[in-house]
């Protein structure tokens, strides 16, 4: 890696956390059932002003929701922030966060979908390792909340590394080889949208996540097709590609199969895919900006622990 981020201090049972909603109102029933997960957890918790907030299709305003990172992240007596929900909005007020503040408090920033633009842009300018992983009101709050889902939360507490293997679930390779990097990345829409910007992430040599939810395969195409012409993908190590849902009225014909095809087949690097890490359950947990090894010939994901 280019350059080493600062893992975050590891959680203890009776720590408190922060929870907030940096993008969309998240589900207030589902997030209500989740706090007894942070409960067997041994956690104590702290609710961010704006949760319980709807302004528009926002949780609360830019000013609120920006607050409430702030206000987690100066917070002496909170040990680590989850997010509540995603949807959109984070990416509003990614040129206003106080990043020297955050990299002078570094602590567990949890969260996926929607809050890919923080983990981008947190990983960029407080140089700190933060958490792509199931949320409240999104997953933890819901009937299908799987058992692997919520054991992934134990590399809060311990400093462990991470193996991914066909165990988890069955895996493609479509292009071999391996590669070391720093793991960076999250949901495929908010990836393309922050290509010409200064919160695009970090591509060289990296190995990069894309999952998304809910668009057609031409969509896919159309944001890779992005990434290629931009040239961060003729930068990246390798990529990891996580869960990719099909919209609801998706009625067959053609495939994400067919786009990876079409990308990776003669890629030269390293691409997996069928990694269960998304919109999906069980949701396989990993800390951004830790140093990950993809081998696409074992089909095997291995990261180093994101806490100290």
């Amino acid at each position: 890696m280019s350059r080493e981020l600062i893992r975050p201090p590891r959680l203890k049972k009776g720590d408190r956390v922060g929870i907030i909603a940096p993008s969309s109102p998240p589900n207030q029933e589902q997030l209500d059932r989740s706090l007894a997960f942070l409960d067997s957890l041994g956690l104590d918790w702290k609710m961010g002003d704006s949760v319980r907030n709807q302004n528009r299709y926002l949780a609360g305003t830019d000013d609120e929701r920006l607050g409430d990172l702030h206000a987690m992240f100066e917070d002496p007596e909170i040990a680590g922030i989850i997010c509540a929900g995603g949807g959109y909005g984070s990416a509003r007020y990614v040129d206003r966060i106080d990043y020297p503040m955050i990299k002078e408090n570094p602590k567990v920033f949890w969260g996926y979908s929607d809050i890919t633009a923080l983990h981008t842009a947190i990983n960029l300018y407080s140089d700190l390792v933060t958490f792509h992983g199931p949320m409240l009101a999104s997953d933890v709050g819901k009937p299908d909340f799987h058992p692997l889902s919520a054991r992934m939360f134990g590399q809060l507490f311990d400093p462990v590394e991470l193996h991914y293997d066909e165990s988890v679930s069955p895996l493609t390779s479509w292009s071999g080889g391996s590669a070391r990097g720093m793991l960076t990345g999250g949901n495929l829409s908010l990836i393309a949208a922050s290509i010409g910007t200064k919160f695009a992430p970090a591509f060289d040599g990296a190995v990069l996540l894309i999952e998304d939810v809910d668009e057609p395969p031409y969509k896919v195409d159309s944001m890779l097709n992005q990434l290629r012409l931009s040239g961060a993908l003729s930068r990246v190590a390798g990529i990891v590609i996580g869960d990719f849902r099909y919209p609801k009225d998706h009625q067959g014909g053609h495939t994400y199969e067919e786009v990876f095809d079409s990308f990776f087949r003669d890629f030269n690097k390293p691409v997996v895919s069928g990694f269960k890490i998304g919109h999906c359950q069980p949701h396989f947990a990993v800390p951004l900006g830790a140093e990950a090894l993809l081998d696409a010939e074992a089909k095997t994901l291995s990261i180093l622990p994101g806490v100290e």
